[in-house]
């Protein structure tokens, strides 16, 4: 099962994001996941917008309860879900990760750079389910539709389980929840290429860049997320871990056997 079967408020829910512990966003989304189960935060002390999948490696990482009641890492998102399900939660496991929500999309290509994906991912690496949320846009105005959708999607997982290998990656129009059309199963859409890197000049003279704005959509028809959004409509992705292309195994073993040994 995807999710296994659990009563209604026993379950543990161990929210991320990328955005900072103190984001509206991952506010938002505790608010209302509170009222279906217990909720654990562990969340970078800033935000971390484009990590990735990184991990810190370089230096210690050190776990703070803030005033809010969650746990704030120096960190990445991925940092956050690893260390709190080996480490901090080994001795109360979550049973679902949850990341966001995330303030702006995670639509198409964007995913591969997403550190709300990231979270997500992490958690899916370590065993268990995994979702990540995003807004559709930076204005950041309904947040609680994005947030009543995870609720609902949680609560149908529990009843209709999806493959364990799955993680479900969901952009929601900013728009008031009942203008929202519909749940709809995507795939991931395409971007253009990003824009060159932007030169400038720092006050000690010296040569830095600004990495350029990300490419407009290109793949973006039907079926896409970056269509299901602009048509208020929810977006609901699954995403596999293996990046393998499977299809090209059999032709690339014969290109390498052409090879002289």
């Amino acid at each position: 099962m995807w999710i296994k079967q659990i009563k209604r408020n026993l379950m543990h829910i161990l929210v991320s994001n990328d955005d900072g512990y103190l984001a509206e966003g991952l506010n938002c989304l505790v608010e209302h996941l509170s009222e279906i189960a217990r909720v654990t935060v562990v969340a970078p002390q800033s935000d971390r917008s484009g990590a990735s999948n990184s991990l810190t490696l370089d230096r210690p990482l050190f776990p703070e309860k803030a005033n809010n009641g969650f746990i704030a890492i120096n960190g990445t998102p991925t940092d956050c879900v690893h260390i709190a399900i080996t480490a901090l939660l080994a001795d109360d496991p979550p049973d679902i990760v949850v990341s966001g929500i995330n303030r702006g999309p995670n639509l198409g290509d964007d995913i591969l750079y997403s550190g709300t994906v990231a979270a997500a991912t992490e958690g899916r690496f370590l065993g268990l389910p995994a979702i990540a949320v995003s807004l559709g846009s930076f204005e950041g105005n309904h947040f609680a539709t994005a947030a009543k959708v995870v609720v609902d999607i949680i609560e149908h997982l529990q009843t209709e389980p999806l493959s364990s290998d799955t993680i479900i990656n969901i952009n929601v129009p900013d728009i008031p929840f009942n203008e929202l059309d519909s749940y709809q199963a995507t795939r991931l859409g395409k971007r253009h290429k990003a824009e060159p890197a932007v030169e400038a000049t720092d006050p000690r003279n010296r040569r830095v860049y600004w990495l350029g704005p990300i490419g407009d959509e290109a793949d973006a028809g039907p079926g896409t997320d970056f269509y299901a959004v602009k048509n208020n409509r929810a977006s609901i992705t699954p995403i596999k871990i293996d990046l393998t292309n499977h299809e090209l195994l059999d032709s690339l073993d014969q290109w390498l056997e052409t090879i002289k040994k």
